[in-house]
């Protein structure tokens, strides 16, 4: 049996498990099986690749996306320049770190991008963070990032130092942080949401709920939204397709 999962805490929010087994039985994949792993801290880990020694692909999120590389024995090229993985695939007892968020998020992201989205602030400083950092700088997009304490970065501001300008500065809003996500659905990153305007282009990591309160506001001046559902499932795959290819 092939064996695959899922690493993060809490746990209570993923959606991996439903889509792999519902993935298994669409497609007539035998012999295979997704899991979820919620461990308290990253150095379970070590413990839990001796208990399952089948796995294949392990699926990595918060909080552990930079904590697990310490355990990882070889990066790909992307890893060691955001210094994040999302994607995990383990042969012959060597584990490669991936990022497959970059793929999902910047095919998701491009849907609805216009000429005039050219300057983003990114909520956020974690794993996911990076993997947006990375894409934006990809596509040419000038970004600020926003966190709730001071880090040594020179683009980077305190949530309380976001003024009115600010927003109208920066047309892109991306949401990197968990704030919003079920079940805390009546939160939303603190920001001026009034000065908002139809140019704003609004995308939320969260999938779950829907339709977040930080998008939810973002609609209501008239925005354009997305959420991360999308990013998702192509991560998901584009890990599926690393896990299973031939060495």
């Amino acid at each position: 049996m092939n064996q695959y999962g899922l690493i993060g805490y809490p746990l209570g929010h993923s959606f991996s498990k439903a889509y792999f087994e519902n993935k298994f039985v669409q497609e007539k994949i035998d012999n295979c099986s997704f899991e979820v792993f919620e461990i308290t801290g990253i150095e379970a880990i070590t413990s839990l690749l001796k208990q399952y020694p089948n796995l294949k692909g392990l699926s990595v999120t918060i909080p552990y996306k930079q904590q697990v590389l310490q355990y990882v024995h070889v990066l790909s090229a992307e890893v060691k320049f955001i210094g994040a993985t999302n994607s995990i695939k383990i042969s012959k007892g060597v584990l490669t770190a991936y990022n497959t968020d970059i793929i999902g998020f910047k095919q998701s992201f491009i849907t609805k991008l216009q000429s005039h989205h050219t300057n983003a602030l990114i909520l956020g400083t974690g794993g996911a963070s990076k993997a947006v950092q990375y894409v934006l700088s990809q596509l040419g997009i000038a970004y600020t990032i926003v966190s709730r304490n001071i880090i040594d970065q020179n683009n980077c501001i305190l949530y309380k130092d976001i003024t009115n300008t600010i927003i109208q500065a920066h047309s892109i809003i991306i949401n990197c942080t968990p704030v919003g996500m079920h079940p805390n659905v009546h939160e939303c990153p603190p920001i001026p949401y009034h000065v908002l305007t139809p140019l704003h282009y609004l995308y939320d990591l969260v999938y779950q709920p829907q339709q977040t309160l930080f998008l939810k506001n973002g609609q209501q001046q008239g925005c354009t939204t997305l959420n991360g559902f999308d990013m998702l499932t192509i991560q998901a795959e584009a890990s599926w397709k690393i896990w299973n290819e031939e060495e």
